[in-house]
């Protein structure tokens, strides 16, 4: 593997699963120390200390948590180079708008889109004081696209870290730190796999969308956030990096 990123130190929330964990073992990989943030002490303490690295019990809706952890990394590594805030929620209950409540669509905005906000609001002044960074903050195709099965709150939350991403990357862009949103297409997960077991003409509704006629495997993904997070992409900032098999560009699909 390529060494993109020796050196450097990286904090990824959500890392304890899905993508966020597919992308910690692709930092470490390629050089990083890494800093696995996640809820669940299980998977996120096994993903840290699969990769070498640190792990950091956090609520990532909790300011003074995330606020601590970003100190507790540069406290341990002596700097902040990367944050991938990646910590999300898809609940059940965030459904069509007409059946979706209030505590439902609040929820998921806390978890999805104010967790990003607390989470670049303080890793760029570790950023800053290093004099470069690269933030990679989660959205989503659903932020580019509308879909008649609607994830209401999931929906707005990805539209909302998608114009967040786009105003920091250029408000900070000369101090030399980029941030970029990553919007991945639907994911091979076990939460999609089990999602889709259960539903899978679902399954099949979301797939014929699909130009390359599968779901991203979540390697994949974290690839895309490697490219972000590296020297490879310094020309990008304020970018949405679609990741999506070819979905938001298509109208009829191959048969």
């Amino acid at each position: 593997m390529v060494q993109r990123l020796e050196g450097r130190v990286a904090v990824v929330t959500g890392g304890g699963s899905g993508i966020g964990l597919a992308t910690a073992r692709r930092f470490a990989s390629e050089g990083a120390k890494v800093v696995v943030a996640d809820l669940d002490p299980a998977s996120g303490k096994a993903a840290a200390d699969e990769v070498g690295g640190l792990f950091v019990q956090v609520d990532v809706t909790d300011e003074e948590q995330v606020k601590a952890l970003f100190q507790t990394t540069v406290d341990t590594y002596g700097k902040l180079d990367i944050a991938f805030n990646n910590a999300g929620i898809s609940p059940p209950d965030d459904d069509s708008i007409l059946t979706t409540g209030l505590e439902a669509w609040e929820r998921v905005q806390k978890v999805n889109l104010t967790s990003v906000y607390l989470c670049c609001k303080y890793a760029i002044p570790h950023m800053q004081a290093g004099g470069k960074g690269s933030i990679i903050n989660t959205a989503s195709f659903v932020a580019t696209m509308g879909a008649a099965t609607s994830q209401i709150s999931y929906t707005a939350s990805k539209g909302g870290v998608l114009a967040m991403s786009r105003e920091l990357g250029v408000q900070f862009a000369r101090e030399g730190i980029r941030v970029n949103a990553l919007s991945p297409g639907p994911v091979n997960t076990p939460l999609l796999r089990e999602l889709f077991a259960k539903d899978p003409e679902r399954a099949a509704r979301r797939l014929v969308h699909v130009p390359l006629g599968r779901f991203a495997e979540p390697e994949e993904i974290a690839a895309a956030v490697a490219f972000l997070a590296s020297d490879d992409s310094s020309f990008m900032t304020a970018s949405n990096f679609l990741v999506d098999g070819g979905i938001a560009g298509a109208y009829v699909t191959p048969l």
